[in-house]
């Protein structure tokens, strides 16, 4: 499993209709062959700043899967209007898992 991890800087003002439209662009992602669950974060120190962080089986399944299928165009026409500067993507493998004490 690969974990994606977005940094989203949303456009000052726009932070309830970006909550609003991710919400609906919420089951596009959660349908796609190779996901595994997602979780948006609002930052505390800056509030137009979110972190999206997606779980996917294979790294394909993100890049080539889930960016060339259909869907990928309806989440776009969704919620890249609100980003500025475009969003920061990267991707990562579990090194350590740790749990509560």
């Amino acid at each position: 499993m690969i974990l994606e991890v977005a940094t989203l800087d949303v456009r000052p003002g726009q932070q309830d209709a970006f909550e609003a439209a991710f919400r609906r662009a919420s089951g596009i992602i959660a349908g796609m062959p190779g996901y595994v669950s997602h979780q948006l974060q609002r930052c505390l120190e800056r509030p137009d700043r979110y972190v999206l962080l997606v779980n996917w089986r294979t790294l394909e399944d993100h890049t080539v899967g889930f960016r060339g299928s259909p869907g990928y165009q309806e989440w776009k026409a969704l919620l890249h209007h609100f980003y500025d500067p475009f969003p920061t993507v990267e991707h990562y493998t579990t090194v350590l898992h740790g749990g509560a004490i």
